[in-house]
């Protein structure tokens, strides 16, 4: 029960840094492209991941080591791109908006873990997935014109290749440590952003130079989090609490 708890603790604290964090994305997304913005993020995330493995025992040797090197590297693809993608919905489609399509990621995740990781999902996991998926709407009463938008589309991409990046996380979680996990998808991450970012080199100025460096940081802090989360739960039990993500959207998006 405390190791459950601790998970809890792990996933909420990860859903509120992410808030943050996508209101940052959004404001830099607004002024340089996404391509570039994740690169950075990347060439900073990458570096503190090997940084890490190195201090450890065993070092980089020890960090690399896996039983599922595909399915590691994938994860670490999957996460660059669809943070490339969700940042352009930010910008285009809005803060609320975007959140409130990605939060269907629970729903989506629960239903890949039946046969994907042979997870049991009972009637009060559902009832709370369902319950959460509804009140979103309620909370946005979105119109027509509003869904209709292309741009939506971006999240809905995004939501997909999140639930994937989670269910795969939760596998690799079975024979393989946070640490190794965590250096993976520094380190494919960066990579893959490398390979097309230089393409969208940009001048960072002004404040924007802290804001990308609070977004670095934040990075880096709450995929560990997520890690450290899904070591310690069910993937179909961490979900209903990223509809406090909502919550923060909405409060970003209106304040910031």
């Amino acid at each position: 029960m405390k190791s459950k708890a601790h998970g809890y603790l792990f996933a909420l604290a990860a859903t509120t840094i992410f808030s943050f964090q996508d209101a940052v994305s959004k404001h830099l997304g607004d002024h340089y492209p996404p391509i570039f913005i994740t690169m950075i993020r990347y060439w900073a995330f990458g570096a503190f991941c090997i940084l890490l493995a190195a201090r450890k025992p065993g070092g980089l040797r020890a960090a690399a080591h896996t039983t599922r090197p595909v399915l590691q590297i994938m994860r670490g693809v999957l996460l660059a791109t669809e943070i490339m993608i969700v940042i352009t919905a930010f910008a285009h489609a809005g803060l609320a908006h975007s959140t409130a399509v990605l939060c269907a990621t629970p729903l989506v995740v629960t239903l890949l873990s039946i046969p994907m990781l042979g997870e049991h999902v009972g009637w009060r996991r559902w009832s709370a997935i369902v319950a959460g998926l509804i009140g979103v709407l309620l909370i946005l009463k979105p119109d027509a014109s509003g869904f209709l938008d292309p741009w939506l589309l971006l999240p809905v991409v995004c939501c997909f290749m999140y639930a994937i990046y989670l269910i795969a996380t939760r596998l690799v979680s079975r024979t393989d440590s946070p640490a190794t996990s965590f250096f993976y998808i520094g380190v494919a991450g960066a990579v893959t952003a490398t390979l097309v970012g230089p393409f969208f080199w940009t001048s960072l100025e002004g404040w924007d130079k802290a804001w990308m460096a609070l977004l670095c940081v934040t990075g880096m802090t709450g995929h560990y989090l997520v890690i450290r989360a899904y070591e310690l739960l069910d993937a179909s039990a961490a979900q209903p609490i990223s509809y406090l993500g909502l919550v923060y959207a909405s409060l970003f998006g209106v304040l910031l």
